[in-house]
């Protein structure tokens, strides 16, 4: 990716942290006064990648991997070790007004509005912060009532939304100001299924309706799986992975999963591929991808089953996988 194009920009990004360690027990700590033992931990080491205007890409990897210390790298709200990181041009550490106006940082569970004050009065607050233009931010926030059915929440002091509530007031106060680049960090957890598919809904309509480059952190699979083509897996601070979503499934799930709905339970089904489960008149198989329409074929024709659906390996399971992947086979 060309840099012209690229929102965001990050080459041998690093971030590591001094640890200060000591064995337990008095003696040990009155030593650690005089002479204090530590170590470097790499959050992040040494990490390049780029997206592109408009795209928008999900950033993967367990807890502990470096996806929250990247996000707050590239917010401008930790400095890098070394490297260097770029969003629309801008050096975010240096915090300069010009980018902080035209991006935005969303995590989940972490409050912005003020507790004890009706959302409305922080959005107001926002706008100041912001210095938007009242006309603008009266269109903005209609928009933002209407795609995330606010119009009841507004007035209300945030103390007493749910949760699911106040999570759909952080995003709209988050977007106010209309940033071209939102970086979400978990927006959905802790959501239910309904809440976690309308926030899906909302971020991608406003994708659609600014062109607004998202790069997104979810540990919910439907999260990823309904907003971006691409992901991008760290896992110990490293990337593990760069590419479409699709290409990664091809990559490290080189099986298919077959169930079969039986019309006899005593059939045997070890001949046709490696029998995942077996209970209430089912039957879970996975076979070689290479292997699905030979095996399909011959199940029809010589069992008695009352249906029979073929899968992918689900999303969780392949992320899995590359984490269990050696390190020199690695993307």
């Amino acid at each position: 990716m060309s840099a012209s194009k690229s929102a965001v920009v990050i080459q041998n990004l690093r971030k590591t942290y001094q640890v200060h360690e000591r064995e337990a027990g008095l003696g040990a700590a009155l030593r650690s006064l005089v002479s204090r033992k530590s170590r470097d931990v790499k959050a992040v080491d040494s990490i390049s990648f780029s997206v592109d205007m408009g795209e928008m890409v999900g950033f993967l990897g367990p807890n502990g991997a470096g996806k929250t210390t990247t996000l707050k790298m590239l917010s401008g709200l930790l400095y890098p070790t070394s490297g260097e990181a770029r969003v629309l041009g801008y050096v975010p550490s240096r915090r300069e007004r010009a980018f902080l106006s035209q991006m935005t940082l969303v995590m989940g569970q972490r409050n912005q509005l003020v507790w004890d004050i009706p959302a409305i009065d922080s959005f107001e607050l926002n706008r100041e912060v912001y210095r938007v233009p009242v006309a603008q931010y009266k269109q903005t926030l209609d928009e933002l009532v209407e795609l995330l059915d606010l119009g009841k929440l507004l007035t209300k002091p945030v103390r007493n939304l749910s949760l699911g509530e106040r999570m759909k007031c952080e995003i709209a106060g988050a977007l106010l100001h209309r940033p071209r680049v939102l970086f979400l960090d978990e927006p959905t957890i802790g959501l239910d299924v309904t809440m976690q598919r309308r926030i899906r809904l909302f971020v991608a309509e406003y994708n659609r309706r600014y062109g607004a480059t998202v790069l997104l952190t979810s540990h919910y699979m439907a999260d990823v799986e309904a907003l971006c083509k691409r992901v991008v897996v760290i896992h110990h601070g490293s990337i593990l992975f760069d590419g479409d979503l699709t290409a990664l499934v091809e990559r490290f799930s080189p099986h298919k999963t077959i169930h079969v709905k039986l019309a006899d339970e005593n059939q045997d089904f070890g001949a046709y591929g490696e029998v995942i489960s077996r209970e209430e008149g089912q039957v879970v198989l996975r076979v070689p991808k290479a292997d699905t329409a030979r095996v399909t074929g011959q199940l029809l024709a010589n069992m008695e089953i009352h249906d029979l659906t073929v899968e992918d390996t689900p999303i969780d399971e392949v992320i899995e996988q590359v984490f269990a992947q050696p390190k020199e086979g690695r993307a």
